[in-house]
């Protein structure tokens, strides 16, 4: 199996083991050894993906509920795609990831992809779903009502299973404000494809760089117009390079000759000072996106509180004294506030996940609904998430078992000395004393404990999983 693990790990063809070099390698780390044929190096890797495959069935039957990702694509070769990936925490508070099924589909209809889905949670035995995150599509929509329909072992119906993918959202959001900057962006691009465009115009530009003496191993990099990000990182390079680029402007005129051929001349000292403000601009959006795109790590918790910081930002970029900016920032407020401007377009779920952040519990829900609904609805909308968070605690209790058991450290006896005459009035009364202890603790549920006690500080290395 040694040779079977290599072939999958390493991803080679199973040709390798047919190859001189390689059956050259085996016959001097062990001269008997007898190298299997490539049928047999396949036959090898199905049975260990059958293995595996069990295993990680064994654990699905013994872990909580698990949320899954599904995303849908077409290839260049128009060819449709599904993958479909389970997140979730084993008996040790450790978060795993693991691709379900990676599989070509016939369209992208909602009945298509929701019945892929099921039948893969079928073959794996996984009954207990917790959410099913998504990107915007409409057809995702009626996938997560097929699941709800037809898949059991959800929470209140499948009530709150949909959420939304914040990542595609936020490339929704940054696209509508990048329209206002399409000028300087689309001469910036210009100029970056024609240095990229051959060999010999790239050693132009390096030139021109140890001219100007810039100290940078970046090379620029093309964007994906559709992919705001992979704007953001090619914008971000360029602006390294402008000096650079404005020699390459006096130095060769085929330079601009290609940019003014597409109705734009080469970038000037004004495109390129919006280049730079846009950067600092995107950053927050860029910074949010990659965090939340981290799978080795929990973001659920983290999710409400990077919408926080993108919502102040668009209010404090609406009120700025540059007109472009202004006019971005209202436009993307517009997009931001039509998916995520009110609690009853967000998934409760999100805010659950922020209570359950020992840094933060109720006190930023109180802090964020205070800054943007005002004093009067704060707590109407602390009633409903503690609501909802009670709903979960009896739910899980009826399955799982409820306790109370937290331990805590015994408080001091508070028995007024004047009152004890003996040792067994003393006794009495500390019997007195734990009875009324034990009773209050037993009247408050595991939230109520966990809730009545102080935020933890915020660390920078804070593991929610380990606490």
């Amino acid at each position: 199996m040694a040779i079977a693990e290599m072939i999958i790990c390493d991803e080679l063809p199973f040709r390798i083991v047919e190859a001189q070099g390689f059956r050259k390698v085996c016959r001097s780390l062990e001269p008997r050894f007898q190298v299997p044929s490539r049928t047999t190096a396949a036959r090898d890797c199905i049975k260990l993906f059958k293995m595996e495959k069990e295993k990680l069935r064994q654990i699905f039957k013994t872990v909580g509920r698990v949320s899954l990702t599904n995303d849908t694509w077409t290839s260049i070769q128009n060819l449709n795609y599904m993958c479909l990936t389970a997140h979730f925490i084993d008996s040790n508070w450790k978060l795993h990831k693991r691709i379900l099924n990676f599989c070509m589909i016939p369209n992208h209809k909602g009945e298509t992809i929701g019945k892929c889905v099921d039948s893969c949670l079928q073959d794996w035995g996984i009954d207990k779903i917790f959410t099913v995150i998504v990107d915007n599509a409409s057809s995702n929509d009626v996938a997560i009502e097929y699941l709800r329909k037809f898949v059991g072992g959800h929470l209140f119906e499948g009530k709150y299973i949909h959420i939304r993918c914040c990542a595609h959202i936020m490339n929704l959001i940054v696209n509508d404000g990048l329209r206002d900057c399409d000028d300087s962006i689309t001469r910036v691009r210009n100029a970056v494809r024609y240095v990229r465009s051959s060999p010999a115009r790239m050693e132009k530009f390096k030139k021109c760089i140890e001219k100007e003496k810039i100290d940078c191993t970046k090379l620029v990099c093309l964007d994906v117009s559709t992919r705001w990000n992979s704007t953001y990182l090619m914008l971000e390079v360029a602006e390294t390079y402008k000096k650079p680029f404005l020699r390459l402007e006096k130095d060769d005129d085929s330079f601009v000759r290609y940019c003014r051929s597409v109705n734009l001349g080469p970038p000037n000292s004004n495109n390129w000072e919006r280049v730079r403000v846009l950067i600092k601009f995107l950053k927050i959006f860029y910074d949010a996106t990659v965090r939340l795109s981290g799978s080795l790590y929990v973001t659920s918790n983290a999710y409400f509180q990077e919408l926080c910081g993108i919502q102040s930002h668009l209010s404090k970029m609406s009120q700025s004294n540059d007109a472009v900016l202004k006019c971005m920032a209202e436009n993307m407020k517009i997009k931001y506030d039509k998916y995520w401007g009110s609690i009853e377009k967000t998934n409760l779920m999100i805010f659950i996940a922020v209570v359950l952040d020992p840094r933060c519990k109720f006190s930023l829900l109180h802090f964020w609904f205070k800054k943007i609904y005002g004093g009067n609805l704060v707590e109407e909308m602390i009633a409903i998430v503690k609501h909802l968070m009670m709903d979960i605690y009896w739910e899980y209790s009826i399955v799982y078992g409820s306790s109370s058991g937290v331990s805590y450290s015994e408080p001091p006896s508070s028995v007024d000395p004047t009152m004890v005459d003996s040792d067994s009035q003393q006794s009495f009364w500390i019997e007195y004393e734990q009875e009324i202890i034990e009773s209050n603790l037993m009247n408050k549920s595991e939230i109520d404990q966990y809730l009545e006690h102080g935020c933890e500080a915020r660390a920078p290395n804070f593991d929610i999983l380990d606490w």
